[in-house]
């Protein structure tokens, strides 16, 4: 997997060498080709295999009583999971343009996020401030509202049901800024400059592959995904898209 530092390198020199920019593109296009092909092989036999517990546990109730069947089950979820998460990962500078009004979309996210917050009877408190007219983006829209999401859910798993979250969007002459707050458990300064490596994660059962997915889709967009954080009192996330 590509270091930061590598694809500093890389996007440097494919900026300062025409014929270098073809060989990395094409080198590049040849790995996210090599990774897709080897999440498919996989993930086709793991998807009987899942479907096969199903069953299994549908006909023989008893099954769930066998001693590592929960285990099995969860392992294999984590698979499918972590199949999911690097495809999205492989694909996640790859951009579906289209022109629409980025306020509404933060807006619809919003209201979703609080009705999730309901239903599950959660404890977190969740408020908003989304200007009122934040014109057109181009960029692509579901992958944006990836990024906003994997955002809330992080900040919904700090807060664990007792502290509070706010989304903010705005946008001015520079560009959009969108901010996710809340005040669960924070970050630990040894850990806040690699929660974005891939496959690093402090969550159990989480793959690592979230937070990176969400700053390649915002570099993607010539934008950038930052972070600060205060343990035990807060962590902020923007998002700075340009104009």
């Amino acid at each position: 997997m590509l270091e930061n530092i590598d694809v500093s390198r890389m996007n440097r020199l494919m900026k300062e060498n025409r014929d270098a920019r073809k060989i990395i593109a094409q080198l590049l296009e040849n790995h996210r080709t090599e990774v897709s092909m080897i999440a498919h092989e996989i993930r086709n036999p793991l998807t009987l295999v899942s479907s096969s517990l199903q069953i299994m546990e549908a006909q023989h109730p008893e099954v769930k009583e066998f001693h590592n069947w929960a285990q099995t089950v969860e392992d294999v979820r984590f698979m499918c999971d972590l199949l999911n998460d690097l495809s999205s990962f492989n694909n996640s500078r790859t951009l579906h343009y289209s022109v629409f009004p980025i306020g509404k979309l933060v807006k619809n996210i919003a209201l979703s996020f609080a009705m999730s917050l309901d239903s599950c009877g959660s404890g977190t408190e969740f408020t908003s401030r989304i200007s009122p007219d934040m014109g057109e983006f181009t960029g692509d829209k579901v992958k944006l509202e990836q990024v906003i999401l994997n955002l809330l859910q992080n900040a919904k798993e700090a807060t664990a049901g007792t502290g509070t979250i706010f989304l903010s969007a705005s946008a001015d002459r520079d560009g959009i800024t969108i901010a996710c707050r809340d005040t669960g458990c924070g970050i630990p300064a040894d850990r806040i400059d690699t929660i974005f490596d891939p496959f690093v994660t402090y969550k159990e059962n989480g793959t690592g592959l979230g937070l990176s997915i969400a700053r390649q889709i915002a570099e993607a967009h010539d934008g950038t995904l930052t972070v600060k954080s205060v343990p035990g009192e807060e962590t902020v996330f923007t998002v700075s898209l340009p104009a």
